[in-house]
């Protein structure tokens, strides 16, 4: 997930702590209480994304690829980080400092706010298709939700509104709600958010604001948001799984010959009927694998697939099947050349640690899960053809994601 999507989160649930204690005997403590509970939750909620900062130990891309989402998305190393957060409040904050040292709830409170922000961003992460590997060193594969948008405005929503109603000034508190509203507009006005998702997430923060406003309690309020998101996501996973199943269905209908080996879905945001996806197959008698990517519709009679999002639409589309399903590009790779480089070439190796759709090729490796995103394919590799003076160093031992293709040979 994206930073801001972190932030709503940890501070939604952070609140939800704050409210759910009984209050301290003083209101100066009950405010440090407060600010301490969220703060500690939203910082543990975007703490491991600090593993940014280990990218350098790698060359482009693999630092990214390899060290973003690595060590400190791990439940092993939640707590050494859990630690260095505990440490950095107590030593810089002298109030909470003070507070902690004379009551239970606010120790509580602390330990509860932490250890939920730690496990909201190791789960959220969780849920796109980019992956973690939550237990290395027990198991060091890769784990994918294929679920949601890696930028969800429902967890905006849901979060942000209670959040934004808790505010004291009357002022700050209606621009934060029209910032939010705002937001919305805009990134449907940018093709991000088609007009059904648009409409739906208003609804869904006018209803969380109404309630607020006929004196339902914060935390019951916040309790609701936490139950929304909750069901959003186990709607999104339905959807996902019933989508791989048609898309394995039909691919399998295209080419009988094929073997699918994985679909790596991508959601679109607020939207459980479009989906893009990757699929990855395999011909060993042909000694030859396929990428293709596309588009899904889960109800076309609803909504074709052409009507889904355009930001994320294709215009090259090449195939239609029933306006269910879109393809737009396909590529064919060598099985003995991808097993050979992998052999061979160590840096291309340390890239297979991370590629789920590796397009490789004698020149460059490209995964394609990320072929349209807008900052251009971040995961892309020059192959040097064996030619790199040393191989990298400090290169994790993530399990290959396409060891299924490599198998052969490895």
């Amino acid at each position: 997930m994206d930073n801001l999507t972190h932030s709503f989160a940890g501070l939604g649930v952070g609140e939800l702590v704050q409210r759910s204690l009984p209050p301290e005997a003083e209101p100066a403590r009950q405010r440090t209480r407060h600010r301490l509970l969220l703060t500690a939750c939203a910082a543990a909620s975007n703490f491991p994304d600090l593993d940014l900062f280990l990218t350098r130990l790698l060359p482009a891309p693999l630092g990214y690829l390899l060290h973003h989402r690595g060590h400190t998305h791990t439940i092993l190393f939640a707590l050494p980080q859990a630690l260095l957060l505990f440490a950095l409040l107590w030593l810089l904050w002298p109030n909470a400092r003070a507070l902690l040292r004379e009551s239970r709830h606010a120790r509580l409170g602390l330990a509860v706010a932490i250890a939920a922000g730690f496990a909201l961003h190791l789960t959220m992460d969780f849920l796109n298709s980019y992956g973690v590997h939550p237990f290395y060193p027990l198991n060091n594969g890769w784990f994918y939700g294929d679920m949601v948008f890696i930028v969800e405005p429902v967890f905006w929503v849901a979060f942000g509104v209670p959040l934004a109603l808790t505010i004291g000034w009357s002022a700050v508190r209606w621009l934060a709600l029209a910032v939010l509203a705002g937001t919305l507009v805009y990134f449907s006005g940018k093709g991000y958010l088609g007009p059904g998702s648009l409409a739906g997430l208003l609804v869904l923060g006018a209803a969380l604001a109404a309630l607020r406003l006929l004196h339902m309690e914060s935390r019951r309020a916040l309790a609701l948001a936490l139950l929304v998101c909750v069901g959003f996501v186990a709607v999104q996973g339905a959807a996902s799984r019933l989508g791989r199943q048609r898309i394995e269905q039909a691919l399998q209908a295209m080419d009988p010959q094929s073997r699918v080996l994985d679909v790596a879905m991508t959601a679109f945001p607020a939207q459980p009927l479009c989906w893009s996806f990757v699929s990855v197959e395999s011909d060993e008698a042909a000694g030859s694998y396929r990428l293709r990517r596309g588009l899904l519709s889960l109800a076309p009679s609803w909504m074709h697939a052409r009507e889904c999002p355009q930001a994320f639409r294709d215009p090259a589309r090449f195939a239609d099947a029933e306006g269910r399903l879109q393809l737009y590009s396909e590529w064919q790779g060598s099985l003995p050349m991808l097993r050979e480089l992998a052999a061979r070439d160590c840096h291309v190796n340390a890239w297979l640690r991370f590629a789920r759709a590796p397009a490789l090729d004698g020149d460059r490796g490209s995964d394609m899960r990320f072929a349209a995103t807008p900052r251009g394919n971040f995961t892309t590799l020059e192959v040097a053809g064996g030619e790199h003076e040393s191989c990298p160093g400090h290169v994790p031992p993530w399990g290959y994601p396409r060891a299924d293709l490599l198998a052969p040979a490895l």
